[in-house]
């Protein structure tokens, strides 16, 4: 599906208070290089600045969330982390920047187990309830924010989680993908990265189940919302919104998701979408 020039439906309400905006973060507001372009950052801003709710919706865990918030300014309203399992209420006056609002965890070890039978070079990172995070050993070197506590591999199996990560430097994404569906994994819900990255989190949550609760906290209007992703962990939450975009780098089967598709993020992509919304003048 070719991307064109991005016009907003008719039926979204101008940028304001109205309307909830979701953003991915990796491939979407920022390169998978780690790079946000002042085009995207000065589109964010001028939704943010309009009145809108723009709302975090990431795989990545709290701890690297954090930084995204700081970038953008955004010090207030809510957030989505660990791909629905973390809810964060955004407080630029908090260390870090926000407070953990909601935690859905489940207990790990069938999934740990099945997983390790599966692949047993693996490497697996538990984030807990209070969004701690242990890892059998280290990740590959900027791949991991922070320095996740090395646990022994039994131990981990014993603690709640709010999310499973599982790395498997050795392999790519499409052999892990094949991989995981033989693995007949019950009570978890998973999506695989860009690289032989997976997120397996409790079963029924997604970005897309917190930002329902969100926009009913809120009171918004379901029509009054806006999606812009590019992955796997993104399919739930493209479905969900009134407006759903997908980046113009994601794959095939994430842009069938999608009711318009974007440039690719390193053509400025977000930046389109947001700019294609209507504003107060």
């Amino acid at each position: 599906m070719p991307w064109k020039l991005l016009t907003a439906p008719e039926h979204l309400p101008t940028v304001g208070p109205e309307m909830l905006v979701a953003l991915d973060v990796d491939g979407t507001i920022i390169t998978h290089g780690g790079e946000c372009y002042p085009e995207v950052f000065e589109a964010v801003r001028r939704v943010v600045d309009a009145g809108a709710h723009v709302v975090i919706a990431t795989g990545r865990g709290p701890e690297s969330t954090g930084p995204v918030l700081e970038m953008l300014g955004l010090t207030a309203g809510y957030a989505v982390s660990s791909n629905g399992a973390i809810t964060l209420e955004v407080d630029g006056g908090l260390e870090g920047g926000y407070r953990l609002l909601d935690v859905v965890t489940f207990p790990p070890e069938p999934t740990l187990r099945r997983l390790r039978e599966l692949l047993p070079t693996a490497l697996f990172m538990v984030e807990d309830g209070q969004a701690r995070r242990w890892v059998t050993q280290p990740f590959p070197p900027g791949e991991v924010l922070g320095t996740p506590i090395v646990l022994d591999f039994e131990e981990l199996c014993r603690l709640p989680a709010s999310r499973v990560t599982l790395r498997a430097p050795d392999l790519n994404s499409a052999d892990v993908h094949s991989l995981l569906l033989d693995a007949g994994l019950h009570g978890v819900s998973y999506s695989v990265g860009w690289t032989a990255w997976v997120d397996i989190a409790p079963a029924g949550v997604s970005k897309a189940t917190a930002l329902e609760r969100i926009r009913e906290h809120l009171g918004l209007s379901p029509f009054a919302t806006v999606a812009v992703g590019d992955g796997h962990n993104d399919h739930e939450m493209l479905d969900w919104a009134s407006w759903s975009v997908a980046m113009g780098q994601a794959w095939r089967d994430t842009q069938l998701h999608a009711q318009a598709i974007a440039p690719a993020v390193e053509d400025r992509g977000l930046a389109a979408v947001l700019n294609s919304l209507r504003f107060r003048h």
